[in-house]
């Protein structure tokens, strides 16, 4: 630790991730349900009325006092720069976070506590699972979720690592440990450290699964995988290991200085980078920094795209109103620009 550079690397990480990743990031939790992950080339699904609304000032029937919500980590820069406009033009609604017990925060986790009471409303890096709707119907309760924004995962290694990038298979054989070293797969000697946060266990996994119509035996994940509680963790021990390999949000990665983001295939060598090409090397970091591929994104094109939502119950007591009204909150002209500025995508 008493390398300059290496101070100097873990300094700009916890920099750019207080910023972006606080931000960002993760994704939370694992993926089941058709469709989860690749977005639809028709029209985006919205039951909301928050496009029709020009501003936060003019969205109605917005309850008065302290309401609670949770959910993925992912969410952190919409809580630091939306959320705060929302609560200073409409003071008579505050939002309070809300941290799970006894395990790290995430979409899962924040669904759960929906369905217990605990919180109004959820911010989730994923649809809805099968066995949450059945879950909740068990209790007598409906979930509905309403898509707000676009998200992507970018997968990163060590910049001196010397691939072209990874096809899906290849990416979920590393995370459920068949492949163990780079040089399996066309890269150096060098054994795979695959790291993963508890939260985000089993999504690329389970994504890739659902798209080559696997069984769920086939999702499990390694017993190679190196747990780290938060992404500023990860990112620091990746830029310290040659054979290291981490996923998270797009806007995580990608302002990284001392990670490389990978293009991914979704098969062959139709590799789609999650930055706009061409790389920016690290040697020319934190001047010029990486941006998201914005087309291929919005477009699918890009294999590791998904929605963010806001998930809430319906028919609850008038619980639904929070959710349905924060959502219209980040449907209108004014919220999507927001959210366009925190690393995400706009619906539009």
């Amino acid at each position: 630790m008493g390398n300059p550079q290496t101070k100097s690397y873990e300094k700009l990480i916890l920099v750019t991730v207080g910023v972006a990743a606080f931000v960002s990031l993760a994704w939370s939790a694992g993926l089941i349900g058709k469709g989860i992950w690749q977005l639809s080339q028709s029209k985006i699904p919205t039951e909301s009325n928050g496009k029709n609304i020009a501003n936060f000032s003019h969205v109605p029937n917005v309850a008065t006092g302290v309401f609670n919500y949770g959910g993925s980590t992912a969410w952190a820069s919409l809580r630091l720069a939306v959320d705060s406009v929302i609560q200073s033009e409409r003071p008579e609604i505050q939002f309070r976070y809300v941290q799970p017990q006894n395990q790290p925060p995430g979409s899962s986790p924040g669904i759960g506590m929906l369905l217990e009471g605990k919180v109004d409303f959820v911010q989730s890096s994923r649809s809805l699972r099968p066995e949450e709707y059945q879950l909740a119907k068990q209790k007598g309760l409906k979930l509905k979720q309403i898509p707000v924004a676009v998200d992507s995962i970018a997968v990163a290694v060590h910049p001196k690592l010397d691939i072209p990038g990874l096809t899906l298979s290849q990416l979920q054989a590393i995370y459920t440990g068949k492949i163990s070293n780079w040089q399996e797969i066309g890269g150096a000697d060098q054994p795979i450290t695959a790291y993963s946060r508890p939260a985000s266990t089993g999504e690329i996994v389970d994504f890739i699964a659902l798209k080559t119509g696997q069984n769920r035996a086939n999702r499990e994940m390694g017993s190679n995988i190196k747990f780290v509680p938060t992404a500023t963790q990860a990112l620091r021990q990746l830029a310290n290991n040659p054979g290291g390999i981490y996923y998270d949000s797009t806007a995580t990665i990608m302002p990284q200085c001392t990670v490389k983001p990978l293009p991914i295939s979704e098969k062959g060598n139709n590799l789609v980078a999650p930055y706009q090409p061409p790389l920016v090397p690290a040697s020319a970091c934190p001047k010029k920094r990486n941006q998201p591929n914005v087309k291929a994104i919005r477009s699918a094109q890009y294999p590791l795209t998904h929605y963010l939502y806001v998930v809430f119950l319906e028919n609850n007591d008038g619980k639904e109103q929070i959710g349905q009204v924060y959502a219209n909150f980040l449907l209108t002209p004014q919220g999507q620009k927001l959210i366009s500025k925190t690393g995400f995508l706009a619906l539009d």
